[in-house]
């Protein structure tokens, strides 16, 4: 599949065939998609929750109650449910981590190359911490590139996929011990098959036109 075929194929789905698990491999591969997602600066402030069992999706779906019961079922049904979370900070801990892996991997090959990485980085993170104050906001910026990714991922293997932002974020950070571990929910993706009670896969694609979106100069 095409990149073209892949993204006018792809739709929310509505329902999913429960029981069906999809193959190791394909999950693999969509974790090492999400391991290198880009993020601002290389800052990687995430953190994923992966549920592959009935008791996984039962917990992510303590949190699709009420007002988000429309949701249940698409968690307790699929294959697999992805929470991506954010780091309550960028701490220093974090950056910490962060620079140590990157030399460890190698990135810094010429002199001064890892002070000027560190230096960039802070410089960025200064900014939104005191300037426009928006630490949690560019932070969340950088899971949802991180979920761009999945979905697309997600339909060049064929894996059906429904993003959802319909649960209480108080709930499952309480239920995944969220709190304690300095992180905080921002968006569910369940990954499956979809069943034939999904009305949206034979609905057409509805997007506004290129001149709308598009201007090329």
């Amino acid at each position: 599949m095409n990149i073209n075929e892949a993204v006018l194929s792809r739709h929310t789905v509505k329902a999913y065939e429960g029981g069906h698990t999809l193959p190791q491999e394909q999950i693999d591969s969509l974790l090492t998609l999400l391991r290198n997602s880009p993020s601002s600066v290389n800052s990687q402030p995430w953190h994923f929750v992966v549920a592959s069992t009935a008791e996984g999706r039962e917990t992510i779906g303590r949190a699709a109650t009420g007002s988000f019961a429309y949701n249940h079922s698409k968690i307790i049904d699929a294959s697999h449910v992805v929470a991506l979370c954010m780091q309550a900070d960028m701490s220093e801990e974090h950056l910490s981590a962060v620079l140590a892996q990157e030399e460890a991997d190698g990135r810094f090959k010429i002199e001064g190359a890892r002070e000027s990485q560190e230096k960039s980085r802070r410089s960025y993170v200064d900014m939104h911490r005191y300037v426009l104050r928006d630490v949690p906001q560019w932070m969340e910026k950088q899971v949802y590139l991180a979920l761009g990714g999945l979905l697309l991922g997600a339909a060049m293997l064929g894996i059906d996929a429904t993003p959802m932002e319909g649960f209480d974020t108080v709930a499952l950070d309480k239920e995944l011990k969220l709190r304690e571990r300095r992180l905080t929910s921002v968006v569910l993706v369940a990954l499956g098959r979809r069943s034939d009670k999904d009305f949206n896969a034979t609905l057409p694609k509805s997007r506004l036109p290129n001149e709308a979106i598009f201007t090329f100069i």
